[in-house]
């Protein structure tokens, strides 16, 4: 049985015939046919696992149910592991347990006997159940398809309508279909022209900042100016199109133009406001807006030729005036003092003016490189500045600086030249012309040489010189003038030290103002000139000096004075390297009358020593004639001479001789005095060898020359003159 309705399929036979069990042999044979065996049996075999099976017991459980008992019900619900509760509960209730044992057998009599009839009428009941549902089902339906019928009709009536309202309507769809895509098309080219207006056209705010005087020269208006330029740049693409310019482009083109060209005119305007104010400080700073103002102002070179022309107009006349007040009022509250209170000192006057207008072209051209955005080119300070391939700015910057300091030019030369004629010591005018020198060669290498500046110091350089050049001439010429013989110590004259004295200090001078970068080759051709002016002068006094001692006929007097002329010229020159060259030069002259004095020294020893007439005869003899035949050098006059000889070197002193004393260098005499000796030292042994050779005929030659010192042996004249190691 299923959802309430009995299955009245028998249910399957499970149970074996009693054939099969009897040939199994699981029933005895007597039992095989027995109703009652064979009923238990089939109960027994029965299978109650099939669903449908226990399905059909549920349904009749439900059919013949009968009362429920709490304990029974209780105790056969509970868990196995509660064995003895059940079992006490059972004997409690026996009672009531052996009452429903018998209702139970009661209900499953009457089961058996009704059941069929039981199952039909409950059958019967169901069907009826379902008629009576399914007849309002059906009056439900037929009220359905009564609506049904009257909708369609509805809707008939409705298409029918719609039709006729469609047809008449068609041709305001259509009006209506074209309006909506004019509408479209409408839209898009109103976006189009949104974008290119704004692509193309400035803001009102931007054009204000171009256009308004209410709105100051700042970065609003730079930022117009850029956008403007960046529509034109934008706009040569409708200019330059494969369908050629348009009208739109043009337009753009003419409108930004004028932007632009009042946007000109404005920074312009403000630039040459901005430049007459900062031409009155003296101490100048460049903003960010003026730079940015010259840097956009370079697209118009004549505006910013304009603007620039105020700017070096205002700063001539406030460097003038300032330059004027530095050296007549001197700095605020009187300090520093005015550089005219020092005229009395012409170098520091000189110097003062000089380092003013350095200081000044060097805050000026801080102050260009600043305006137009000069980047440092690393160059050390003081080092060459090149001024080949510059850009445009730099170029821009040295014109304006030449221009500023256009008008200091006339004043400085006035002064510095008025100084320079005033000045009568070479020394202060060559301190002068150094220090212009060294202006000049500095304001070169910061702005060039064809600035008028560069060309001014150049000129009063010149003339520095050629007033101190005059000075060392006539200097010279005095030297030349009041000549007199030598004094008797043979020592430099006073002239000639006052004049190398100035030399001195003019050596000093020029090597403290070298500047380091030069090498070494071209600092002597800077002061070859000086050196010439002031040295050949002096040479040639000390010549003539020389030459008026009429007393000297040998020269002896005439080489010692002018040794010690040149030894004094080289003492002054020794501490400067530039000199080194006019050094040697005297040293030649030196040596050239060292060797005079050697040989007029070794003359005069020879013929003390005796030794001369024999060294005489050796020098004439031939070699046809003995030297022993000859009458000044016979066997008695070389045993005089050699007497005379020992007489010599017992009253020789080997150290210095006192008819070179009068040289005021020791270590020459020293020299000349030895080096004499030593000739003297080879004429004895030339001597010794003639006596010795068998040729001269000279007798018992051995005990010639050993019977006086030294005796024939040159080791032991050597070691007595103590000139053996010297050449």
């Amino acid at each position: 049985m299923s959802n309430g309705v009995i299955d009245n399929t028998p249910p399957p036979k499970t149970v074996t015939s009693p054939s099969s069990l009897d040939q199994r042999g699981d029933v005895p044979q007597s039992l095989a046919w027995n109703p009652i065996s064979l009923r238990l049996y089939k109960v027994f075999g029965a299978n109650y696992e099939d669903a449908g099976t226990r399905e059909a017991l549920d349904t009749l459980s439900i059919f013949y149910s009968t009362p429920p008992t709490t304990a029974l019900s209780r105790d056969i619900n509970e868990d196995d592991d509660s064995g003895n509760e059940l079992y006490e509960n059972t004997l409690e209730d026996a009672p009531h347990r052996r009452v429903a044992m018998h209702t139970s057998r009661g209900v499953a009599a009457k089961a058996r006997k009704n059941l069929r009839r039981d199952t039909e009428v409950r059958l019967a009941e169901g069907s009826q159940k379902f008629l009576t549902a399914f007849s309002e089902v059906d009056e439900k339906l037929n009220d359905l398809e009564d609506y049904i019928q009257e909708m369609c009709i509805k809707c008939d009536e409705v298409e029918t309508k719609l039709k006729i309202t469609n047809d008449a309507c068609k041709y305001l769809l259509d009006r209506a279909e074209g309006l909506r895509l004019q509408r479209q098309n409408m839209t898009t080219r109103q976006s189009i022209v949104s974008l290119f207006l704004s692509q193309f056209n400035l803001t009102e705010a931007e054009s204000e900042a171009i256009t308004s005087r209410d709105v100051p020269v700042g970065k609003r208006m730079f930022d117009a100016m850029e956008r403007t330029e960046k529509i034109r740049d934008s706009c040569q693409v409708l200019l330059g199109g494969d369908g050629g310019s348009t009208n739109a482009g043009l337009d753009i083109m003419a409108l930004t133009s004028s932007l632009l060209e009042q946007a000109y005119q404005k920074i312009f305007r403000w630039c040459s406001f901005e430049f007459r104010q900062l031409g009155r400080d003296a101490q100048l700073e460049v903003g960010p807006i003026m730079k940015e103002s010259v840097r956009l102002l370079r697209k118009q070179p004549d505006l910013l030729s304009e603007a620039l022309k105020s700017l070096s107009q205002t700063r001539q006349a406030t460097l003038l005036t300032t330059f004027l007040d530095a050296l007549t009022r001197g700095g605020p509250s009187g300090l520093p003092r005015p550089i005219e209170i020092h005229a009395h000192d012409p170098t520091r006057y000189v110097g003062d003016m000089l380092g003013w207008v350095h200081q000044a072209v060097a805050g000026e051209h801080e102050f260009l490189s600043g305006l137009f955005g000069v980047k440092s080119d690393g160059r050390m300070v003081g080092s060459v500045r090149t001024f080949t391939g510059r850009s445009e700015e730099e170029e821009w910057v040295r014109t304006l600086l030449d221009e500023s300091v256009e008008k200091l030019c006339l004043p400085l030369k006035m002064r510095v030249q008025q100084t320079i004629r005033s000045q009568e010591g070479s020394i202060t005018s060559y301190k002068i012309a150094n220090i212009l020198q060294f202006y000049l060669i500095t304001m070169r290498r910061t702005i060039g040489e064809e600035t008028l500046l560069s060309r001014t110091l150049k000129e009063i350089t010149d003339l520095a010189y050629k007033i101190f050049f005059d000075a060392i001439e006539a200097q010279g010429r005095s030297l030349l003038r009041f000549l007199h013989p030598p004094d008797a110590d043979l020592s430099a004259p006073l002239s000639l030290r006052d004049s190398s004295q100035v030399l001195r200090e003019i050596m000093s001078v020029y090597d403290s103002s070298v500047l380091g970068d030069e090498d070494p080759e071209e600092q002597r051709r800077g002061f070859k000139r000086i050196l010439d002016a002031a040295v050949d002068p002096a040479l040639e006094m000390c010549r003539r000096m020389a030459d008026m001692n009429a007393k000297d006929s040998t020269g002896w007097e005439k080489s010692i004075f002018l040794i010690n002329c040149l030894d004094y010229l080289q003492s002054i020159m020794q501490p400067f390297a530039f000199t080194n060259e006019r050094i040697e030069e005297l040293e030649v002259l030196l040596q050239s009358h060292v060797k005079l004095l050697t040989e007029e020294h070794y003359l005069r020893l020879i013929q003390d020593s005796g030794l001369s007439p024999i060294v005489d005869a050796t020098d004439k003899g031939s070699e046809s004639t003995p030297l022993s035949h000859l009458p000044e050098s016979s066997s008695p006059e070389v045993s005089n001479a050699l007497r005379k000889f020992d007489s010599f070197l017992s009253t020789l002193d080997v150290l210095s001789s006192p008819s070179l004393m009068l040289l005021t260098v020791p270590r020459l005499a020293t020299l000349i005095h030895r080096l004499a000796l030593k000739r003297i030292g080879l004429a004895y042994g030339r001597i010794c060898d003639e006596v010795k050779n068998p040729q001269n005929k000279y007798e018992f030659a051995t005990t010639l020359l050993g019977s006086q010192r030294p005796f024939g042996q040159m080791n032991v004249l050597w070691q007595v003159l103590g000139v053996h190691d010297i050449e």
